[in-house]
């Protein structure tokens, strides 16, 4: 799969720099009938966190993807955007199939998976021969035509971090962790485990492969702290 991943040296400084966190939270999506709407997400068994009406000329519905930290509002007087104008919304899930077989149980009409042979390329039939992260998917709509993209990510892109992350991924690679500072450890040099999970968890979080990290958080634990 050719792709070229292009990247600023100016973004690379950026990232660097101490930021506020500026944590996306909410997207809005237009809708022309907020109770079908309303119907529609919490038959996916999304969480409904907020109804707020106030008069007429104002309602916001806020939903939950499970797992998300960002969530959707639509309602009344929220945006100008034409109804079923939001497209290709991405939901990221670690198990495609699972994912889709889920959204099907709930009533909704998915596509069948599919990937592509590269950026730009079309659409191929069946999830990734290889099972490459970022490369298989499935789409749905709600009932305006607003536009869900399933995309699944087993291993992420350097530069995502845990605000990403769900539960079922974090246990994993606490439980990889775990086994691999079992294998360091019968050597190592005395040392608190907190400190090889973390220079591990970090370095994996970075994109690092497995022994990278491990190699990484050797180097951490066995490079002397200057006072």
């Amino acid at each position: 799969m050719d792709a070229t991943l292009v990247r600023s040296e100016g973004v690379i400084e950026t990232a660097k720099a101490p930021l506020v966190d500026m944590k996306l939270e909410v997207v809005v999506i237009p809708v022309s009938d907020v109770d079908r709407a309303k119907r529609f997400y919490a038959d996916l068994g999304w969480r409904l966190d907020a109804d707020f009406v106030v008069g007429t000329a104002f309602r916001g519905v806020q939903f939950t993807p499970p797992g998300s930290a960002c969530s959707i509002h639509f309602g009344t007087g929220l945006t100008l955007a034409v109804p079923g104008s939001a497209q290709r919304l991405y939901l990221v899930v670690s198990d495609i199939a699972a994912a889709r077989a889920e959204l099907v149980s709930h009533g909704v009409h998915v596509t069948e998976v599919f990937h592509r042979a590269g950026p730009g390329k079309p659409p191929l039939s069946g999830p990734d021969p290889e099972r490459h992260s970022y490369a298989s998917f499935a789409t749905f709509s709600d009932p305006d035509g607003n536009s869900w993209l399933l995309q699944e990510v087993s291993t992420r892109l350097p530069g995502r971090g845990f605000s990403s992350m769900d539960a079922a991924t974090l246990t994993e690679l606490l439980r990889e962790t775990e086994n691999r500072h079992g294998d360091y450890e019968a050597t190592a040099p005395k040392h608190h485990w907190s400190r090889w999970y973390a220079a591990y968890i970090v370095a994996r979080e970075r994109g690092r492969t497995p022994d990278e990290a491990a190699a990484d958080a050797a180097l951490y634990i066995e490079t002397p702290v200057s006072t």
